[in-house]
């Protein structure tokens, strides 16, 4: 194999570097304002280092990033949805999932291509129907009721991103398992789950984020603010007119902190479930 010559190395880390910079340049420009307390409205200028270096700015958003909640009260109404949204993805789309993989029956691709309809529709058309359906089960204005908005929403990619792995689990695995005496459910969770569970934390960590991070149509399901999430309580800063840019900063880099912590304890599954191919049928 030839070794690229010194001028095609000097270009690709030349394209390399500037690459990086394109990427972490815009997130030193969230991050540094928050540890400066000479930013009183919004920055006037790129700075390499904060002008005046504290840590008041990450005291003052603890205590009150929301008009009546601390960061506490609003990190657990967020951790609530967004851990629930997960789990009812994860639990309900896994058996779902695991049906579509194995079995065949009547509607079987109908039921496929609507789910994947489901998840091409911008979550505004199910505003209505879902209003509707939670006002009548008196959810509407719950955290349970966000719960099913966001399951709602992230279960069709969790179907999907399952059933892939799922197929791709060689079915004379579970056959071993019948002939030991293991019945549906055994080989399913003994054998097609723990083989499933790189896909899974994937699914898992989507359904996540959207639960925490989305905040448009969750106001639709708030009145009051006991409710509000952290993304909600970063979009009411913003649409408050005159704010401060080294709180929102504060805010934001404590907001990604939990996804960070999520990440870093499913990494190990991450990659192996996004290299999972579908198999053809």
């Amino acid at each position: 194999m030839l070794r690229p010559r010194l001028w095609e190395q000097v270009i690709l880390h030349a394209a390399l570097v500037a690459i990086a910079l394109f990427v972490l340049v815009p997130i030193w420009g969230l991050i540094y304002p928050a540890f400066d307390g000479g930013i009183k409205g919004h920055p006037s200028e790129f700075r390499v280092w904060p002008e005046q270096f504290t840590l008041a700015v990450f005291e003052d958003v603890w205590e009150r990033p929301a008009q009546t909640l601390s960061f506490a009260g609003v990190l657990k109404n967020s951790l609530i949805v967004s851990g629930g949204a997960a789990l009812g993805s994860v639990v309900m789309g896994a058996s779902a999932a695991y049906g579509f993989a194995r079995f065949r029956f009547p509607g079987r691709r109908g039921g496929l291509l609507a789910l994947l309809a489901g998840a091409l529709l911008p979550p505004v058309a199910l505003m209505t129907p879902l209003y509707v359906l939670l006002t009548f089960l008196g959810l509407r204005t719950t955290l349970l009721g966000l719960m099913v908005v966001y399951t709602a929403f992230s279960m069709p990619f969790c179907v999907w991103n399952m059933r892939s792995a799922f197929q791709s689990v060689p079915g004379e695995l579970e056959a071993a398992a019948f002939l030991d005496g293991a019945g549906q459910w055994d080989a399913f969770r003994l054998v097609t789950l723990p083989l499933a569970l790189p896909s899974i934390g994937v699914a898992a960590l989507l359904a996540f984020v959207l639960g925490y991070s989305e905040f448009a149509i969750g106001w639709l399901f708030v009145e009051t603010s006991e409710t509000v999430t952290l993304a909600m309580a970063v979009s009411s800063m913003l649409q408050s007119g005159y704010f401060s840019w080294s709180r929102l900063a504060a805010l934001s880099i404590l907001m990604a902190l939990p996804v960070v912590v999520l990440f870093l304890i499913l990494q190990r599954y991450l990659i192996r479930g996004l290299l999972i191919g579908t198999v053809e049928e």
